[in-house]
């Protein structure tokens, strides 16, 4: 017998999770609905306000709730750690510049004015003193960066006007954290005998250290510790290495009394100009994807069912009038800093309800004291009850913006101010960088073709780094990497490294991802070449063929055979070849010449397109 039995106590949260998550995501996506609403259900739900307040009384329920609510929601507060890397990993310090007018101007204002406007409310209208009434007005004033980017990566529209106002204004409330906080920490010391200037400094010195030394941290030695374990080749020490920058720059923040999430929004933004970008993003993305969902339950099991269900009209009115009011307040200040009126109302749908940011603050106050128990708690009900709505008004304000939206005024407005989503958007690229590699970039730049390279060797990264190249490090054969290496919307890819079974697995990715592709693949032999064929590419080259037709080219133009007649007959006896090896059967044919001719269609599409814009550039 074992001395330290299995305690499926211990468990059964993680469990529960688990199922939810497997049930919710596909349930969910058939019915077309954000997932997103699904979490926040199962977790009220299965929560000790749902299902867990009848455990008592049926012991056998206890197995399908969540009972440890604290416990979960502080590994579910990761969930928001991991989105702000996320969201820093698709900005740089030069997008960040570029945001500042949203950011300090637009996000700033909406956070004094609602402050202002919702503590006035809490002061007049619910009695509340006017030092806690500033605290709720601010703990109100939050936003749900959780629940409305999710929302809005889901419709696509992180990179449209709304998507772009809202991530601002996120973005601004973030960093408002930490005086929300330090606010919290004055009130109680003052409550107990004084908070003087020395306090402020002594308060604030560490949250600003920790920044200085977390930016220059980031800019030493991140790179060079991703060069060191990405040299080592293995997946798992780079998982691990990922981990621990994203979350010990986040504890750090924490330690110096700031937001774990802005320590991981800055550890993102100083590896988004790095060769590792985009293998770091397929790395956290699971990460990210898990907790934020057990970050959805968690809020969803905190909503107190039964003092919505006991008195249900105060609390769905004041969840109303929150949003009601700071729509109010957002739309015309987003109308004021020149956003047009749909976009705007858009934004202000998805900012109006609350965050969760609001649990943290709240529960600082009352556990110090400073804010009563009831007015936190029944404003905690209110916010949760608000978040539920979120996805429901992400998905009306989209219906409304698409009835008369312009995508061209929306594109050029605001394109500069867009995170790179498509990074190999309308040009080639390259999986491979070695001496093949390069030398088909040095072609495509000769001949004005722009293109991005990916590898898996440091040192070639490195070295095409140097040389001004666009490169990325890391493993092409997984099919979220060539996603996010813009596949879908590149105008080619070739494919030149050695490893023939990893030729093969990129080439069946890149013909699912899009079919009309155009993917020329290195081989190793004829029977290779076959088989890529098969497997989708529009043209497979063997060494050992092509190496023959140089080598005869060669020996014919040094003999004395005219160099017109040499090329024409050995492009002749290039195309024998590939007839030879290309896919048989009438099946195989038909489908080849389908995939022929929609290259053809959007080689003509792109030479329209471009005849257009050019025509266009010189009426302006």
């Amino acid at each position: 017998m074992s001395d330290n039995p299995l305690h499926l106590e211990s468990y059964r949260e993680a469990l529960v999770f688990l199922a939810t998550a497997g049930v919710v995501v596909p349930l969910f996506h058939r019915l077309r609905v954000s997932p997103v609403l699904g979490f926040l259900i199962a977790g009220a739900a299965l929560g000790p306000h749902g299902l867990g307040s009848i455990a008592g009384a049926h012991p056998i329920v206890s197995l399908f709730t969540i009972a440890d609510v604290e416990g979960v929601s502080r590994l579910a507060e990761f969930g928001l750690v991991f989105l702000l890397f996320m969201i820093g990993l698709e900005l740089s310090w030069e997008r960040l510049a570029r945001l500042r007018r949203l950011v300090f101007g637009l996000g700033l204002a909406q956070v004094a004015i609602s402050t202002s406007v919702l503590a006035a409310v809490g002061h007049y209208r619910f009695g509340v003193d006017a030092a806690p009434a500033i605290l709720m007005g601010a703990a109100l004033a939050m936003s749900s960066t959780a629940v409305v980017m999710p929302v809005l990566s889901e419709a696509r529209r992180v990179n449209k006007t709304p998507g772009r106002v809202a991530f601002s204004v996120l973005l601004l409330q973030d960093l408002m954290v930490a005086p929300a906080l330090f606010y919290v920490s004055f009130l109680a010391q003052t409550k107990s005998g004084g908070f003087g200037a020395r306090e402020a400094i002594y308060a604030f010195l560490p949250a600003i250290f920790a920044l200085a030394g977390l930016i220059v941290f980031g800019r030493l030695l991140l790179r060079p510790l991703f060069r060191l374990v990405a040299s080592a080749q293995l997946t798992e020490l780079f998982m691990a290495a990922c981990l621990l920058v994203v979350v010990g720059e986040a504890l750090v923040t924490a330690a110096a009394g700031l937001s774990m999430g802005l320590g991981a929004f800055i550890a993102g933004l100083l590896l988004a100009e790095t060769e590792f970008r985009r293998e770091i993003e397929v790395t956290i993305e699971p990460f990210k994807g898990l907790l934020l969902g057990l970050f959805f339950v968690s809020v969803g099991a905190g909503l107190d069912i039964g003092a919505v269900i006991a008195d249900p009209g105060p609390v769905i009115l004041n969840a109303v009038g929150l949003i009601a009011l700071k729509a109010a307040i957002i739309f015309p200040l987003a109308r004021a800093f020149g956003i047009e009126r749909r976009p705007a109302l858009e934004a202000a749908l998805l900012l109006a309800p609350g965050g969760e940011f609001a649990f943290a603050l709240l529960t600082s106050a009352m556990l110090a004291g400073v804010l009563p128990g009831h007015f936190g708690a029944d404003a905690m009900v209110v916010v949760t009850l608000t978040i539920f709505a979120i996805p429901l008004l992400g998905r009306f304000g989209a219906a409304l913006s698409a009835q008369a939206e312009r995508e061209e005024d929306d594109e050029t407005q605001y394109a500069h101010l867009a995170p790179e989503s498509a990074v190999a958007e309308d040009r080639v690229v390259i999986v491979g960088f070695g001496r093949i590699g390069s030398l088909v970039g040095e072609m495509l730049e000769r001949h004005n073709v722009p293109f991005v390279a990916v590898e898996n060797l440091v040192s070639l990264v490195s070295q095409g780094r140097e040389r001004g190249v666009e490169i990325y490090w890391g493993n092409a054969a997984r099919r979220d990497f060539l996603v996010r290496c813009g596949v879908e919307q590149a105008r080619a890819l070739v494919v030149t490294i050695e490893n023939a079974a990893a030729v093969e697995e990129i080439v069946r990715l890149a013909h699912e991802i899009r079919e009309d592709l155009v993917i020329v693949a290195r081989a190793r032999d004829a029977r290779h070449a076959t088989k890529l064929y098969a497997l989708g590419a529009s043209d497979a080259i063997p060494e050992t063929i092509e190496a023959s037709l140089q080598l005869a080219e060669t020996v014919l133009v040094d003999v004395g055979v005219p160099m017109g007649y040499v090329i024409a007959s050995i492009h002749e006896k290039r195309d024998e070849f590939r007839k030879i090896l290309q896919p048989t059967g009438e099946e195989a044919r038909a489908r080849q010449k389908e995939r022929r001719m929609n290259i053809k269609r959007e080689q003509a599409r792109r030479r329209i397109s471009g005849r257009s814009a050019g025509e266009a550039g010189e009426e302006v």
